[in-house]
């Protein structure tokens, strides 16, 4: 009799699972580079405190170490940590460490590689700041790659609001280089940081109106977070300020309004996407979907 009550919970909860999976037709992820989770609370960020109070979120999700950019953007579309992708520097650009598995296009697994691989019809894009992301992505298995370049992060939000538009892709990834410069130039817990960080607000605002004017919010799931924080005016260290960075989820299926007590590393965010499409995750990732926020 245990056995069947088992058996009948699980299926039962499969069920919902998969009417969850169903409802979301699309994913958008933005990441904002040296965004400290430290930061948040005191931000003047309206876009992305109502995208906070309207879904689920974390300030206490951590980066791999080292607290840098590579090897955690690396990380966070890779579902694995340095161990496993081998991207151990700021500025990698091949692996220091051989990657333990490659796929097809040449470098350890992506979501870009398993959505592409399980969905090949599903169109993706990435507009991304920083040069440093070029190396990260599995480009042949992308429809859209745009870099920002010297145009910086406007040119980023407004490319990625006139591709949703148009495009309605089923995965988008943006990379904002801000509030980072800021950090590095003038010092993280400054007010010109959190003045940067009113800008972002502002980008981040201008996505969630494209995913309005697409049509397609109500099947949208999006997810705001960062590679790493800061202390004074640079990163890489031990400290919680460096470590913590925030994770936050709104739209179809998320709980509203709630704080997510499950431990979060970067490396989730993949599988969490991954999970919501439906898609199964390369045995070499490590990462874990975030479930407490469905």
């Amino acid at each position: 009799m245990k056995k069947i009550i088992v058996v009948f919970c699980f299926f039962s909860f499969a069920l919902q699972l998969s009417a969850q999976v169903k409802k979301v037709k699309h994913v958008v992820l933005i990441g904002c580079d040296g965004f400290g989770a430290y930061a948040l609370p005191d931000a003047k960020m309206p876009n992305l405190k109502k995208i906070m109070e309207e879904g689920s979120w974390s300030l206490k999700a951590r980066c791999v170490m080292p607290s840098s950019s590579a090897d955690n953007w690396a990380s966070m579309l890779m579902g694995a940590g340095i161990t496993e992708h081998g991207y151990t520097e700021w500025n990698s650009k091949v692996p220091e460490i051989p990657s333990v598995t490659t796929t097809k296009y040449g470098i350890f697994p992506t979501i870009f590689s398993v959505i592409r691989d399980q969905r090949p019809s599903a169109k993706t894009a990435v507009i991304y700041s920083w040069q440093g992301i070029a190396p990260l992505i599995e480009k042949d298995a992308i429809d859209i790659v745009i870099p920002g370049g010297k145009a910086g992060d406007e040119f980023c939000a407004d490319t990625a609001a006139a591709v949703i538009k148009k495009e309605k892709p089923f995965f988008t990834f943006i990379h904002l280089s801000q509030p980072d410069g800021a950090g590095h130039e003038i010092g993280h817990r400054t007010a010109a940081y959190y003045d940067t960080l009113q800008k972002v607000d502002v980008r981040i605002g201008k996505i969630v109106q494209a995913v309005k004017e697409a049509g397609i919010a109500d099947e949208t799931i999006i997810i705001v977070t960062a590679d790493h924080g800061g202390i004074n005016k640079g990163h890489g260290g031990k400290s919680l300020d460096e470590i913590q960075i925030p994770w936050i989820i709104n739209g179809a299926g998320i709980k509203k309004d709630h704080e997510i007590k499950d431990v979060i590393i970067t490396y989730d965010t993949a599988a969490t996407i991954a999970w919501i499409f439906g898609l199964k995750t390369p045995q070499s990732w490590r990462g874990k979907a975030v479930m407490d926020c469905f």
